[in-house]
């Protein structure tokens, strides 16, 4: 069985403490003596030879103090570790610092790649929107450009066809104003003249403003007559030679063309 340290230290103490008492107990005795020996007076001193080794015999040991009951055993653990389990202990230690170690490291490296990532993302995400706008910015200039090229153009040619318009009417007013539209008039009513089938009920001097609708190439799409001073036989007559003159003589100038005619028709007589 092996004698625990405590148990070994605990005797140690008791030893101690019984020899001190013993000590403590002789010295007490001895100076009681003394003390008894100065205040009492000597006595005459009757001395009897006594053999040395009958005077050991009659020696009594001092009586000892009653030894004083064990402490309790104080509960000081497990017991100290054996110097492998120590090593052991540290190589456990330090693998698990340094597994700590390498997952502190594992998480900054993975926290420092997703914040490089982030960064990257948002300046790709930067750049395409700075591209885009820029693009966006070029769109929108090259739109405004073109609207104003476009502007630009059609505004010329309002002012071309309305130097067109005002050139043709005014060619048109002057050859109105000349003989040439009354001679195209002319040969209108004289075309009128000669579909004209003279109904029985017609007087002489018969005189009668027609409106005469045509379009391009002469055709007559519509005639109405205006003051005449002839009968219904008579009105009628000559809405059926309008038809039959149809399509009208072309103007001798183009400038002269009129959808709408105001023809006097006034047949000889």
């Amino acid at each position: 069985m092996v004698q625990r340290a405590s148990d070994r230290w605990i005797s140690i103490t008791l030893s101690v403490v019984l020899h001190g008492a013993l000590a403590a107990a002789l010295v007490y005795g001895w100076l009681l003596f003394r003390e008894q020996r100065r205040m009492s007076p000597t006595p005459p001193i009757q001395a009897t030879v006594v053999d040395a080794r009958a005077l050991k015999g009659a020696e009594q040991p001092a009586p000892q103090p009653a030894a004083a009951p064990p402490a309790p055993p104080e509960d000081v653990g497990p017991p100290e570790p054996s110097a492998e389990e120590r090593a052991q202990r540290e190589q456990a230690e330090e693998a698990q610092r340094q597994a700590q170690e390498q997952k502190a490291a594992e998480e900054r490296a993975a926290a420092e790649k997703a914040a490089a990532d982030k960064a990257a993302a948002d300046r790709a995400a930067a750049d395409k929107a700075a591209a885009e706008k820029a693009a966006a910015e070029k769109a929108a200039a090259k739109a405004a450009a073109e609207r104003a090229r476009q502007d630009a153009e059609d505004q010329r040619e309002r002012e071309a066809d309305l130097k067109r318009s005002l050139a043709a009417e005014e060619h048109a007013d002057s050859a109105r104003n000349g003989q040439a539209l009354a001679s195209w008039e002319s040969m209108i009513a004289a075309k009128i003249t000669h579909a004209w089938l003279r109904p029985p009920t017609a007087r002489a001097g018969i005189d009668c403003m027609l409106s005469v609708t045509q379009v391009p190439g002469g055709e007559v799409t519509q005639v109405s007559i205006g003051q005449c001073n002839g009968d219904q036989a008579v009105r009628e007559s000559i809405e059926a030679a309008v038809y039959r003159a149809s399509p009208l003589p072309p103007p001798p100038d183009p400038a002269l063309f009129d959808r709408n005619l105001r023809i006097e028709f006034k047949p000889d007589d």
